[in-house]
């Protein structure tokens, strides 16, 4: 009897709030890409608290791609961290976006570049490195009580030769994306990061920092905007079609090199 290769299973990282659109714009956005992509994707969330706890990396491998996924402050700011370090090390398909993207970089800062106590301002920590810090420019014509980066922001400046630019195909140098936060990169440690590995793929209209990307793993962004907000059934969000489809390439390496064990 031929074995059967299972559909696509996704880790969110991140704390479930039915109150936030996001987290039920991250599943079905997932959703949007299994459909383009005429595969079967179950996705899990996968509580902060949970990975600081047990096997967390028999718990992790189970999963083909992990997302980190919006909503700081997490309930557990060590095992957010904890999830994407395995995502990092493991070389795990991985797509952070917006919280989980500055705890990216907090991650990446504390256990790559050496820096103990890299933090973010919105955990009032008295580190004397905050790597993310308040936004510096509102976005105008916000929502009342928004944040102060909120809403449609039409030119995100993707890197030329990007893996991220490729998503969105090679002649896009500028889209627009749905933001919904009020912290982004101090850029005093945008050395420390492209030092580490992480070369920035996406700015701002002022040089500020919108992604970054690693073009040593299978797949890993992060991404300060949420792509998923934008995703729809007739027109999937070319990153998370792109993640989803490096995680089932993923999964299906692993199912087979299990299969010849």
């Amino acid at each position: 009897m031929l074995a059967v290769t299972p559909g696509v299973r996704i880790g969110i990282l991140g704390d479930f709030n039915t109150e936030f659109p996001s987290h039920h714009a991250t599943n079905a956005s997932l959703q949007h890409a299994a459909r383009k992509l005429k595969l079967t994707v179950e996705s899990e969330w996968i509580p902060t608290p949970s990975l600081t706890s047990g096997d967390v990396v028999k718990k992790l491998e189970s999963f083909d791609g992990l997302w980190a996924s919006p909503g700081s402050p997490y309930k557990n700011f060590d095992g957010m961290l904890r999830g994407i370090e395995f995502a990092r090390r493991r070389d795990w398909p991985f797509l952070a976006t917006c919280g989980g993207f500055q705890y990216t970089l907090i991650e990446c800062a504390r256990n790559l570049a050496g820096i103990a106590d890299a933090d973010s301002a919105e955990n009032n920590s008295g580190s004397k490195n905050i790597v993310i810090y308040p936004v510096a420019c509102a976005v105008p014509d916000r929502a009342s009580g928004a944040p102060r980066l909120s809403g449609m922001v039409p030119e995100i400046r993707l890197r030329p030769g990007s893996f991220l630019q490729s998503f969105y195909g090679k002649d896009k140098q500028v889209v627009s994306e749905e933001f919904f936060c009020n912290f982004e990169v101090n850029p005093e440690f945008e050395w420390t990061i492209m030092e580490a590995g992480f070369p920035v793929s996406a700015r701002g209209t002022k040089g500020e920092i919108r992604a970054i990307e690693s073009p040593a793993h299978k797949f890993f962004i992060a991404t300060l905007f949420q792509p998923q907000l934008a995703s729809t059934e007739k027109k999937p969000h070319p990153v998370v079609v792109a993640f989803v489809q490096a995680a089932a390439d993923w999964g299906r390496k692993k199912f087979d090199d299990s299969v010849l064990e």
